[in-house]
C-alpha cells in the first residue's frame, strides 16, 4: 500500500489517510468490544497513535489492516480492564434525511431504526460486524475481507445468514433498501459502468451508491490523445454521425453531460469501474484511467472490477447478460487501482491515439499484467488493419469466409461473426456499417437482397429480418486472395488515432508474423 509506505517514511499527510481509510472500521471493531460508542471513539484514537509510534516495524505495508485491527483489539482490551462501569447501549440517533418530515414522522423513523440497531446489535459477532462494516459503513467486501482478514466468500455467507436471522424480527423484503437509509456517514461511491443494462440492473438494489453510464464507442471512429478537447470531440461527433448513424448533437450532449460528471469525482469517496475483457470495454477503461492519471485524487479512492468470465455462463461476453443476483456476488470483489494500472492504462490509451500504430504493438510486447485483458484486446484491434494478403481486416474476413459458407441471413451472419470476435464486443450498428462498406461502390464484394439498406440507430426495417446477402465475384476473388480490397474499393476509417484512407494506405496487418508494417509507396 503506497500510503503505508509514504507514512512508514514519516509523510503526516499519507498517514491522515490511512485515518480516513480505517476510521469507521476501527470504530465498528471497538463498538462491538466495549458496547459504547464514546469508548469506542478512545480507543480508536489511542489506536491510531499506537499505530503511529509504531508503523515503521512494519515489515509488510499490505499486512497493514490486520495489523491494525491487532491494536485496535488490544486497545479496547485495555480499556476494559482500567473501566469496569457499565456501558452505554450502542444506538445511533441521526436522523433520516427527508423534505421537512412532520414530527410524527421523524418519531418513526427514529423508531425503526432503533428497531434495526437493536436487531444488529443482538446478532453474533461475526454476523453483526460484517453487516454493520457493509451495509452500515458502506465498506466493500475486498475492504472487510484485508481488514478482518476473513475471506470474501466467508463474509457473503455471513451476510447471508444476517438477512435469514433479520428477517425473523424485521417485517421487510428489501433489506438493501433499509440498510441504505441506515448508512451512517461511509463511504459515498460512483459506480462506472459501461452500458444501460448493466446499469439498470445494479439499480435493483445491488450496490450502493449513483451510477454514471459511460456512452462511448472508442473502438470505431476518430480517438485523440486529448479526446474531450472541443473540436477533436466535433470531429469525432461528425464521423460518427457518418458511418454508424449517430446523430451529432446527440452525440456531443451525450458526451458533454457525462465529462462533466466524471469531473465532480471529487465528491466521492471511492470510483469503482466495472469492465470487461473485449475491446469495447478495454478502450473505455484505458480512456479512463489516462484521465484519472492526470488528476489529484485526494480523498477518492479508484477500484476496478474487470472480468471475463463468470461461474456457471459458457460463452461470457458481458456484465449484461448477469441478472441482480449474479452482479451481487460480483458487488465488493472489486481490486484497488494503484499506480500501475493507472500508468499502463494511460499509456495503452496514448499509444491508441497516436496516428503511428508502432507504439501500441511495442507496448503490447511489454508486461502488461496490471489489466490482464489489456494485451489481447488490443492485439486484436491490431488484427482489424488490412490484410497484406488482401486487404480485409479480422472481421471483414471472417464475415466473408461465413457468407462464402452460406450463412446469408444478416441476423444469423451477425450471431456466427459476433461469437467468432469475442474480443471485439461488436454492436449491431458496427456490424451492419462493416456489411455497408462492403456493399459499396461499383465493385462491390456483398449484396443485399430483399431490403433496400442494412439497419440505423431506429432498428431494421421489418423486410430485412427475410432478406439475404450473396458474395458476389469480386468478393470470391478478394476472399481468395486474387484481389486486393483496398485496391478495388479503396478505404477511409480509423482505427484509434489512425486514419486508413485512399487505394494504399501506409499500415497493414501480417496474419503470419502477427505484426503491423510499414507498406514502401507504389510506384508513381
Amino acid at each position: 500500500m503506497d500510503s503505508v509506505k509514504a507514512a512508514q517514511q514519516g509523510d503526516r499527510d499519507a498517514f491522515a489517510q490511512l485515518v480516513r481509510q480505517f476510521g469507521d472500521m476501527a470504530y465498528a471493531v471497538a463498538c462491538n468490544q466495549l458496547n459504547d460508542p464514546y469508548l469506542a471513539e478512545d480507543a480508536v484514537q489511542e489506536s491510531f497513535a499506537e499505530a503511529f509510534v509504531h508503523l515503521s516495524r512494519l515489515r509488510d505495508p499490505n499486512a497493514f489492516p490486520g495489523w491494525f485491527k491487532t491494536i485496535v483489539t488490544r486497545q479496547c482490551s485495555r480499556i476494559v480492564r482500567r473501566n469496569r462501569e457499565s456501558s452505554l447501549p450502542y444506538e445511533f440517533v441521526s436522523q433520516l434525511a427527508s423534505d421537512q418530515p412532520s414530527p410524527h414522522e421523524l418519531a418513526e423513523k427514529r423508531e425503526f431504526r432503533r428497531m434495526i440497531h437493536r436487531s444488529v446489535s443482538v446478532l453474533p459477532y461475526r454476523l453483526r460486524a460484517a453487516v454493520q462494516l457493509f451495509y452500515i459503513h458502506g465498506y466493500s467486501l475486498a475492504e472487510i475481507s484485508a481488514f478482518l482478514g476473513t475471506p470474501v466468500p466467508a463474509l457473503k455467507k455471513r451476510l447471508f445468514d444476517a438477512r435469514r436471522k433479520l428477517r425473523s424480527v424485521i417485517p421487510v423484503a428489501d433489506f438493501v433498501s433499509v440498510f441504505r437509509e441506515l448508512n451512517e456517514g461511509g463511504s459515498k461511491v460512483l459506480h462506472i459502468v459501461n452500458g444501460d443494462s448493466v446499469a439498470e440492473t445494479l439499480e435493483q438494489g445491488v450496490v450502493q451508491g449513483d451510477i454514471l453510464v459511460w456512452r462511448e464507442i472508442y473502438s470505431e471512429g476518430p480517438v485523440f490523445a486529448e479526446q474531450a478537447n472541443p473540436d477533436a470531440l466535433a470531429f469525432r461527433a461528425s464521423r460518427l454521425e457518418q458511418t454508424l448513424g449517430i446523430p451529432r448533437d446527440l452525440f456531443l450532449s451525450g458526451c458533454e453531460a457525462q465529462e462533466r460528471q466524471l469531473a465532480g469525482f471529487r465528491d466521492y469517496d471511492e470510483i469503482v469501474l466495472w469492465f470487461e475483457y473485449d475491446l469495447f470495454d478495454q478502450t473505455m477503461l484505458c480512456y479512463l484511467l489516462d484521465w484519472f492519471s492526470r488528476q489529484s485524487l485526494g480523498r477518492t479512492k479508484l477500484h476496478l472490477l474487470c472480468i471475463g468470465s463468470f461461474p456457471g455462463i459458457e460463452n461470457f461476453r458481458g456484465l449484461g447478460q448477469l441478472s441482480a443476483g449474479q452482479l451481487t456476488s460480483l458487488s465488493g470483489t472489486w481490486n484497488p487501482v494503484n499506480h500501475s494500472e493507472l500508468e499502463l492504462g494511460s499509456r495503452a490509451w496514448q499509444a491508441f491515439a497516436s496516428p503511428d500504430p508502432r507504439p501500441l504493438a511495442a507496448l503490447l510486447q511489454e508486461d502488461c499484467s496490471a489489466l490482464p485483458y489489456l494485451k489481447e484486446a488490443f492485439r486484436f484491434h491490431l488484427s482489424r488493419y488490412p490484410s497484406v494478403h488482401n486487404g480485409l481486416g479480422i472481421v471483414e474476413q471472417l464475415l466473408l469466409e461465413q457468407l462464402a459458407g452460406g450463412i446469408d441471413r444478416p441476423f444469423e451472419l451477425f450471431s456466427r461473426v459476433g461469437a467468432k470476435v469475442n474480443w471485439f464486443g461488436m454492436g449491431d450498428i458496427q456490424f451492419w456499417s462493416i456489411l455497408r462498406s462492403l456493399a459499396r461502390g461499383r465493385e462491390a464484394l456483398l449484396r443485399l437482397e430483399g431490403a433496400s439498406d442494412f439497419p440505423g440507430l431506429s432498428g431494421p426495417p421489418p423486410e430485412f429480418g427475410s432478406s439475404r446477402l450473396v458474395l458476389t465475384e469480386t468478393g470470391r476473388n478478394v476472399l481468395e486472395g486474387e484481389r486486393d480490397r483496398i485496391a478495388v474499393q479503396g478505404v477511409d476509417c480509423w482505427l484509434g488515432g489512425v486514419h486508413l484512407h485512399g487505394g494504399s494506405p501506409d499500415w497493414r496487418w501480417d496474419p503470419e508474423r502477427q505484426t503491423i508494417v510499414r507498406m514502401e509507396p507504389g510506384p508513381e
